[in-house]
């Protein structure tokens, strides 16, 4: 077994304790995302967000647990990425000091075929259920994936913006498909820049185009999210804050409406009992 890089250890408690581990330690548990016995599979995607929560999760079985609390698998689904970026990868995990699985499959290919103009949101899916799938093949209880504060943030004004709803990315969310298995985000409170440091810090490069349709450099939905965001902070420095905590404080008697297990409401439904 490959040992955890002591310098990044060492960095992850002290320069980036407060705004790398602690938000991680802390969205443990504030959502209560691990429980002593779990087996995690954690998603690495190739990318900064998912090598950073590998890091995350090593510090934490080596320093944050009691001995035999939780184990920890690393899973890659090869869905189809160029030679240079799984090389690369696998470079930067010998650096790190992290052993993963590998898997290959053919979501790319499948993705492009079926909508080649737009294959991202169809490959998303089905990389999802392939992990859900092979995470409970290693017999996992839990699926760990590197969603982080900015994707929160750019997921509810996605949502406000071009389906009409008010709907947030979770900390936890239990499978509908797959019993027994429930999804996790660990570094929900944790700001992408953060991400960035971190990597920079170590000269971790990632290669970015892990897939032809991102060699075309299409701007998405969610590149115009970050844009925007990143314009209103100009405005004022909390705005995203703010965005975050409005999931927190919906205020029910100030709402049109609402959904409750698929199931709309009204708020007509109580007034005229007031």
């Amino acid at each position: 077994m490959k040992e955890f890089n002591v310098d990044i250890s060492r960095s992850l408690n002290k320069k980036f304790k407060s705004k790398l581990l602690g938000k991680f330690l802390k969205a443990i548990d504030e959502y209560q995302l691990i429980k002593p016995g779990d087996k995690i599979c954690v998603a690495m995607s190739g990318g900064k967000d998912s090598l950073v929560l590998a890091m995350l999760f090593e510090e934490y079985r080596s320093h944050y647990q009691n001995e035999n609390e939780v184990e920890i698998v690393y899973l890659m689904m090869n869905s189809g990425f160029k030679d240079e970026f799984i090389q690369n990868h696998f470079k930067l995990l010998d650096i790190i000091g992290i052993e993963q699985t590998t898997i290959p499959s053919k979501v790319y290919e499948v993705a492009n075929e079926m909508n080649p103009k737009a294959p991202c949101f169809l490959c998303a899916r089905m990389r999802r259920g392939f992990l859900y799938s092979k995470a409970q093949e290693l017999g996992c209880n839990k699926l760990a994936l590197g969603h982080h504060f900015d994707d929160v943030i750019e997921t509810t004004l996605m949502n406000i913006f071009y389906t009409g709803t008010f709907k947030t990315m979770l900390p936890k969310v239990k499978s509908k498909n797959y019993e027994g298995l429930e999804l996790i985000r660990p570094m929900y409170l944790i700001k992408e820049e953060e991400v960035k440091k971190l990597m920079n810090y170590h000269n971790l490069q990632v290669s970015h185009k892990g897939c032809l349709f991102q060699e075309k450099q299409i701007n998405t939905k969610r590149d115009e999210m970050k844009q925007m965001i990143s314009e209103l902070r100009n405005v004022y420095e909390n705005i995203d804050i703010n965005i975050f905590r409005s999931a927190e404080n919906i205020n029910l008697d100030s709402t049109l409406g609402f959904i409750k297990d698929d199931v709309k409401h009204s708020y007509l439904e109580e007034y005229d009992d007031e």
